[in-house]
């Protein structure tokens, strides 16, 4: 999930936002309610967006799954087969195969158990969205039924030009110190030359250790008949 589509929708959900709708109901400023409502309802319309992303991914990484493991089957079958024709090398293969095959499943898992973290998170992002936007409109409306009341009682007051100023620029203030927050990106530090070593030593044990199992299974596929 994007982490600025998170903050986003904490600051729309947070306290401040009842404080920017107080400060608008003082500068009697409809439009900036009015757009703030637009804020939240194109907010809502992103997080839907990534939902249906998250929720593809989801598909995806149970599809390969699936598919992962009915090769894996199949290359059973396939190394059995070239048992058969005394052809230990092409059964190595295989078995060799599997094995990749099998080390894939568990980031599969784990891309589908955190797309289904996602997809919950912002099933329930959109729930609270659409929750304060009905809330949000409920507050416009009385305002609006509180301005026609005053205004059909004394008539239609001047504006206070200083007051809806001053309301505006903490508005915009809060809005530009979000923009910074934002605005800033976290970088990751290179390998060094013992990272890199070490890497290729552990690339090389993993190979070590895949073709010692590749012989076990052939061993147990022999031992259980598969050659003939």
């Amino acid at each position: 999930m994007a982490e600025s589509l998170v903050l986003r929708v904490k600051r729309l959900m947070s306290g401040s936002v009842h404080g920017l709708v107080d400060a608008m109901e003082k500068a009697s400023s409809e439009n900036v309610m009015r757009e703030a409502i637009r804020e939240v309802d194109r907010t809502i319309d992103e997080v839907r967006h990534e939902l249906g992303q998250v929720i593809a991914a989801r598909h995806h990484a149970n599809r390969r799954i699936v598919l992962s493991k009915a090769k894996q089957d199949e290359l059973t079958e396939k190394a059995k087969f070239a048992l058969t024709q005394n052809r230990d090398d092409l059964a190595e293969a295989a078995l060799s195969r599997q094995l990749e095959l099998e080390g894939l499943v568990p980031q599969f898992e784990t891309a589908m158990a955190e797309a289904a973290e996602n997809q919950n998170k912002l099933e329930g992002l959109v729930a609270q969205l659409t929750e304060r936007k009905r809330e949000m409109e409920t507050e416009l409306a009385s305002f609006l039924a509180a301005r026609q009341a005053a205004a059909e009682m004394s008539g239609s007051a001047p504006c206070d030009q200083g007051r809806r100023m001053s309301a505006e620029r903490r508005v915009e203030n809060a809005q530009h110190a979000f923009d910074r927050a934002m605005g800033h990106v976290s970088g990751m530090p290179g390998l060094t030359k013992t990272d890199r070593d070490v890497a290729q030593k552990l690339g090389e044990l993993d190979k070590v250790s895949r073709n010692v199992r590749v012989a076990e299974r052939l061993a147990a596929l022999k031992t259980a008949g598969g050659a003939r």
